[in-house]
C-alpha cells in the first residue's frame, strides 16, 4: 500500500491523555501519552522528535514499532484497523531552543530564575508528546503535569486546573483542537484578572521582575478585544478563560495558543504612564491579532499549512479593525497604510516573489512560509480589499456562517470565500483566485485617449521583470460610478472624459481609500487635476499619491524629477501620514542622484 502523505489519513485521533513529569534541575521530561482514535489501516505513524520511546502498546498489547528520525515519526504496525487505544511511554530532553517545552530565564534582584513555557507551532508539539502533529488532526486533550514544584509557584494551561493530587496538576478536558495550540507554563508568576460582559475570565501573567502596573494595559486591551470579537463575529468565545502570558525568552512575537496566548515581554508588559503612544499601539495590535485567532485559526483551523496565509492575514486585518473600534482616536488605519501597505507593495513588485498561496509539505518549507511582507502584509491587504468590496454587514454575516459551519473543525480558503460570497452575492472566490495564486500586482493606467477616459492593467515591477500577461480581478473603488466594480479586462473605455468630469464635479480617481492591492499611473491631465484639488483628499489618500509616484519612479514608469516640485506641498501638511515617512523615503531615493555637498543636494535638503 502506498504510504499516506499525511499521518492523519492513516490514523485519526479523537482524544489524548497526556501525562508529563518535568524536572528542571535535570532538564528531563518523562511522559506517558494515551491516544484513542481510528486506524484506517494497519500501518500507521505518529510524529515524534527527540523522543526516546521505551514502550508502545495498542489496546494493552505490545505492538511492533520503529523510530524513523528523518521523517520525525514512530512507525507502528497494528494487528487490525479500526478503533484503537495507543499508549506510549517515553523520555525527552528539556532544551534551550525556545521550541517544544523549554525554560525561559530572567533575574529578580540579581538572582537568576526560570519559568517553563511552550511553543508548538508549527511542528514542535511532537517534541513534547507523540501525536499526529498536523492541523487537521483535531482531538480533545486531558493534560496532567507534575514538576519539581516550589512553594508559591503557579501553573496554567489552555483550560482551568480542576484538581491537584500527589503533586500532579490535572486540567479540564479541552475542546476539539489542533496539537500546535496546546500550551502550558509554570513558575513564580504574578497575575491580574478581570471578567468580560459574557463571563469570560481574562488574565495577564508575567514574572515578578515586572512591576504590577505593567500588566494593566494588556489586561484592559485583552478584555475589550474579546468583547469586541464576540460582537463582531456574532459567535461566543468558546473557552472559560483567556490568559495572556509574557515569556522572557520567546522566539516569535506572540503565539495564539487557545486560551493561553504567549508573548514576548515587550509586546505585553508596559508601564502605561511612561510608554509612547506608538508602543501602546504596537502592544494593542499584537494582543488584538492573537485574540482574533481564537476564532479564526483556533475555533476554525486550516486543513493544512498551505492555508497558513489565511490565518495570519485575517488576524492581521482584524487587529486593525478591533483596535480602531477600541481606540478610534488612534486612527490606527493610518498605521496600516504606513506599515503594511508599503511593505507589501515593495516586496510584491519583485519578479520571482512567491504567491500568497503556495503548496507545502516539509516542515522546513512550512517555516519558510512566514514571509511577513507576503503572508502578513499582502495577505492582510487581500482581506482589507474584500472587506471594502463587500462591506461589514456582509463580512460579519459571512463570518458567522463560516464559524457555525466549521467550528471545532477545519476549513480551506475556498470555504471562507463561499461563505462571504453567499452573504454578499458576489463571486468572491473568483476574484480572490487571481490575487492568491499568482505573484505580483498590477499598475492600472488611467489616461485620456482621444478624449475618452480609459483604463488598462499590467503587472508592475521594480527592477527587472518579465511580463507574462497576468491579469487580476481588480476592485476599482472609483469615485466615478461609470467605472466597473471589478476591472477584469486588459483595457476598458469609460466614456467621454470632459462630459464625465462635468457630471461628477471632481477629479477622477480609483482605489479610493487605498484598500486594494494595486497602484495607479494617472496621465498628466488627470494627475494635474488631482493635485489641483489635493487639499480635499483625506490623509490616507494624500499619502497614496506620494506612494504611487515613488513606486512608479522606482519602477521607471515616472521620473523623480516630476516628484520634486510636489514635495513642498505635502511637507506643509500637519498629518503624520501624509507623510513624513513617505517624504523621507522619496528624499532618500532622490539623494542617490545628486552629488554630495552639491547645490542640488542643498536644494533637496531645503
Amino acid at each position: 500500500m502506498t504510504e499516506a502523505t499525511h499521518f492523519y489519513q492513516a490514523f485519526q485521533p479523537a482524544h489524548y491523555e497526556l501525562y508529563l513529569a518535568i524536572n528542571r534541575a535535570n532538564k528531563t521530561i518523562t511522559g506517558k501519552t494515551t491516544i484513542t482514535g481510528e486506524a484506517k489501516q494497519t500501518a500507521i505513524a505518529l510524529h515524534q522528535k527527540y523522543l526516546k520511546v521505551s514502550a508502545l502498546q495498542a489496546d494493552g498489547q505490545d505492538v511492533p514499532f520503529t523510530i524513523d528520525d528523518p521523517a520525525e515519526a514512530i512507525r507502528i504496525t497494528l494487528p487490525q484497523s479500526g478503533k484503537v487505544t495507543l499508549t506510549i511511554d517515553y523520555t525527552a530532553p528539556l532544551t534551550d531552543t525556545m521550541m517544544g517545552i523549554y525554560p525561559s530565564y530572567y533575574e529578580v534582584d540579581g538572582v537568576k530564575k526560570q519559568i517553563i513555557g511552550t511553543q508548538f507551532e508549527t511542528t514542535a508539539a511532537r517534541q513534547a508528546f507523540p501525536s499526529v502533529d498536523e492541523p487537521e488532526a483535531k482531538a480533545t486533550f486531558d493534560l496532567a503535569i507534575k514538576f519539581d514544584e516550589q512553594p508559591g509557584e503557579t501553573i496554567i494551561s489552555n483550560m482551568p486546573e480542576i484538581r491537584e493530587e500527589n503533586g500532579v496538576h490535572y486540567f479540564d478536558t479541552t475542546v476539539r483542537m489542533s496539537t500546535y495550540l496546546i500550551a502550558f507554563a509554570f513558575g513564580d508568576l504574578q497575575n491580574k484578572q478581570t471578567t468580560t460582559k459574557s463571563g469570560v475570565k481574562i488574565g495577564v501573567f508575567a514574572t515578578k521582575a515586572h512591576k504590577p502596573n505593567e500588566l494593566d494595559f494588556a489586561l484592559d486591551i485583552a478584555k475589550r478585544s474579546i468583547e469586541f470579537y464576540e460582537d463582531f463575529y456574532q459567535t461566543p468565545y468558546p473557552l472559560p478563560h483567556s490568559w495572556q502570558l509574557a515569556l522572557p525568552d520567546f522566539s516569535a512575537g506572540a503565539m495564539e495558543n487557545w486560551g493561553l496566548v504567549t508573548y514576548r515581554e515587550a509586546l505585553l508588559t508596559i508601564d502605561p504612564d511612561n510608554t509612547s503612544l506608538e508602543t501602546k499601539q504596537r502592544v494593542a495590535t499584537v494582543i488584538a491579532h492573537e485574540l482574533a485567532h481564537q476564532w479564526f485559526g483556533d475555533l476554525v483551523t486550516m486543513k493544512w499549512w498551505d492555508d497558513l496565509w489565511l490565518n495570519e492575514s485575517f488576524a492581521n486585518m482584524m487587529e486593525y479593525v478591533a483596535v480602531d473600534a477600541l481606540q478610534p482616536d488612534w486612527h490606527i488605519w493610518e498605521a496600516f497604510q504606513t506599515l503594511e501597505a508599503p511593505m507589501a507593495l515593495q516586496r510584491d513588485a519583485t519578479d520571482g516573489v512567491q504567491s500568497v498561496h503556495v503548496q507545502v509539505e516539509d516542515p522546513a518549507e512550512i517555516d519558510s512560509l512566514f514571509d511577513s511582507a507576503i503572508v502578513y502584509a499582502k495577505g492582510a491587504r487581500m482581506l482589507v480589499m474584500v472587506r471594502a468590496l463587500i462591506g461589514d454587514d456582509a463580512l460579519r454575516a459571512g463570518l458567522k456562517a463560516y464559524f457555525e459551519a466549521h467550528k471545532f473543525g477545519n476549513a480551506a480558503g475556498a470555504d471562507l470565500w463561499t461563505a462571504l460570497g453567499k452573504a454578499s452575492h458576489l463571486d468572491v472566490g473568483k476574484i480572490m483566485q487571481s490575487w492568491l495564486e499568482q505573484p505580483g500586482y498590477p499598475v492600472v493606467t488611467a489616461a485620456v485617449v482621444d478624449g475618452k477616459l480609459t483604463l488598462s492593467q499590467q503587472q508592475f515591477f521594480i527592477g527587472a521583470g518579465k511580463d507574462v500577461g497576468r491579469q487580476w480581478q481588480i476592485p476599482l473603488n472609483s469615485n466615478y460610478a461609470v467605472a466597473p466594480q471589478i476591472f477584469a479586462e486588459k483595457k476598458v473605455t469609460l466614456g467621454d472624459y470632459a462630459q464625465l468630469r462635468k457630471e461628477n464635479g471632481k477629479p477622477f480617481r480609483v482605489n479610493v481609500g487605498n484598500n486594494s492591492h494595486f497602484i495607479v499611473q494617472y496621465d498628466e491631465q488627470l494627475m494635474t487635476d488631482i493635485l489641483a484639488n489635493v487639499d480635499q483628499l483625506n490623509a490616507i489618500d494624500q499619502r497614496q499619491i506620494i506612494q504611487y509616484l515613488r513606486l512608479l519612479a522606482e519602477g521607471r514608469k515616472n521620473s523623480y524629477g516630476n516628484i520634486v516640485p510636489l514635495l513642498p506641498r505635502f511637507a506643509a501638511s500637519h498629518s503624520a501620514i501624509r507623510d513624513l515617512n513617505a517624504l523621507f523615503r522619496v528624499a532618500g531615493d532622490l539623494k542617490k542622484f545628486v552629488a554630495p555637498d552639491s547645490d542640488a543636494e542643498k536644494q533637496l535638503q531645503a
